[in-house]
């Protein structure tokens, strides 16, 4: 709709992410001028609405922030695949276009990872819809099709049937 598409624009042109002790930008007064000609006055909104990714703890959610969630999913890999993983590490999504993310996520993931890790973050251009072109490369995989679920087969045994579809 419209009101995301221009929640969209706001969010890209006006957000950053600051480091995690840093109050760089912090209570400077911002204006946002609304397609019907209104100004927003923004004060904190800039930085604490994308500050949620890191401390998701802000709005009273118990999830992991996304250093937290990846360095999770990468220490429990196997063993012989972890500096593989932290070597390959592809930022995507609009989110992710924030000013300062990719700075702060790098920073938060050296703190986590371990010692001797390398990481190596990319962060391609095109980053708004790579999860989508992934996943359609991965569909149009010849092996891939040995996973699918059909329709029929969808409504008739419902949303366990992914459970029992073997990798």
């Amino acid at each position: 709709t419209s009101e995301v598409e221009m929640v969209g624009r706001m969010k890209e042109e006006c957000c950053f992410v600051t480091g995690a002790e840093d109050d760089k930008g912090k209570g400077r007064e911002m204006r946002y001028q609304l397609p019907d000609g209104q100004v927003v006055k923004m004060q904190e909104e800039p930085y604490r609405a994308p500050e949620v990714l890191f401390r998701p703890s802000l709005v009273g959610s118990e999830e992991m922030g996304v250093a937290d969630c990846l360095v999770t999913s990468i220490m429990k890999s196997d063993l012989d695949l972890r500096a593989t993983l932290f070597e390959q590490v592809v930022l995507a999504g609009g989110s992710t276009l924030v000013q300062g993310f990719g700075d702060r996520f790098l920073q938060e993931v050296r703190q986590r990872a371990p010692p001797h890790a390398r990481i190596r973050i990319s962060a391609p251009p095109n980053r708004v819809s790579s999860a989508w072109v992934g996943g359609s490369i991965l569909a149009s995989l010849a092996t891939f099709k040995t996973l699918w679920v059909n329709r029929s087969d969808y409504e008739e045994h419902g949303p366990n049937l992914m459970h029992k579809i073997s990798l």
